[in-house]
């Protein structure tokens, strides 16, 4: 009889139950991860929102993983049981357009763990990391020093630290985060780490104070202050080399524009609702003061193991952004 666990089923908006499934199996070349940690994402708090893909019946989602290595197939040999691993959700094609050209996150049949149905994720006891996943995804062995927590975290991390490469962000320069969240907290100690100084707007005063800890240069707040005159005056009239929007709010990109300095540069970091992606940009601005205006989506898997090697080194201090730490069995609460 094959042995079972449990796994966090999301069968309707909002409702997830907790089932007894089967362990998968590694098969002939893949491996079975046992969970140790995965992280909760924004999007996985919009899919909780609004149900499993339509067709899917449920979903097991998380895709911010870490734990040890299980089993193996008797064709895999990248890893050994007890291996400490780090996973991000990404598995590539290999054969489509950007693929061939190492652009492996603008995938045309970009599979998601913990998000395309048929590729169950992390919040679970077990999972599977198939033939696919360890070949054409983002699986590194975690540094000796790393907890599965900040293991967990080092997906999150990625994005960032991809999004800081594409825009060229630099020594001296002069940061504006628009957005306090976790991630927007993540880009404060990563600007720092590359010698910028950052700037932070957040309506909320919750996580104004979370992003204290960071120390960024300021800290506004949109609903009393007037942001581009704000750092206008920190930079000599300029405005901001670069502004990174991390939120999912339409109407600060447009600010945005209005922020950066002539030549400078803007990162849509955050992704918008489906039901309004739609936004207005000053292009004026943009052509005459020479502005660019950059998506951020994903990673190389590259940036991954660079994220694994930031936290350990203490560059980004994982312990100021982990807040909570819940069971399985919580993840309804969670």
């Amino acid at each position: 009889m094959q042995a079972e666990m449990t796994s966090a089923c999301l069968v309707a908006a909002k409702s997830i139950e907790l089932r007894s499934m089967a362990r998968p199996r590694p098969g002939q070349n893949g491996l079975v991860l046992k969970m140790e940690a995965c992280g909760i994402c924004g999007s996985d708090l919009r899919r909780w929102k609004e149900g499993p893909p339509s067709g899917a019946g449920f979903l097991v989602q998380g895709h911010e993983l870490a734990g040890t290595v299980f089993e193996t197939g008797p064709g895999s040999t990248r890893f050994k049981c007890g291996d400490r691993v780090a996973v991000a959700p990404d598995i590539h094609c290999g054969a489509c357009w950007y693929c061939r050209r190492g652009k492996f996150n603008l995938c045309t049949d970009l599979k998601l763990l913990g998000i395309t149905p048929g590729y169950n994720g992390g919040f679970a006891g077990y999972v599977l990391l198939g033939e696919d996943v360890l070949n054409r995804g983002i699986v590194h062995k975690m540094p000796e020093n790393l907890s599965f927590q900040e293991g967990a975290l080092a997906e999150t991390l990625s994005s960032v630290v991809a999004s800081h490469e594409h825009c060229g962000l630099g020594l001296g320069e002069t940061m504006v985060v628009l957005g306090a969240g976790p991630i927007g907290c993540l880009h404060v100690a990563l600007g720092h780490a590359r010698g910028a100084r950052a700037v932070v707007a957040e309506p909320s005063e919750t996580r104004r104070r979370m992003v204290e800890r960071f120390k960024p240069e300021a800290i506004l707040d949109p609903g009393s202050q007037d942001i581009v005159e704000e750092v206008k005056n920190m930079t000599d009239g300029r405005g901001a080399d670069v502004v990174i929007c991390a939120n999912p709010v339409g109407s600060t990109q447009t600010q945005a524009v209005e922020i950066a300095r002539r030549g400078g540069r803007i990162v849509l970091f955050g992704g918008l609702p489906k039901s309004s992606p739609m936004v207005s940009l000053n292009a004026n601005s943009i052509h005459y003061g020479e502005k660019h205006v950059l998506g951020a989506f994903s990673y190389h898997p590259s940036f991954h193991e660079s994220a694994l090697l930031l936290l350990a080194n203490k560059t980004v201090e994982a312990s100021q952004i982990i807040t909570h730490v819940m069971a399985l069995s919580k993840i309804s609460e969670a």
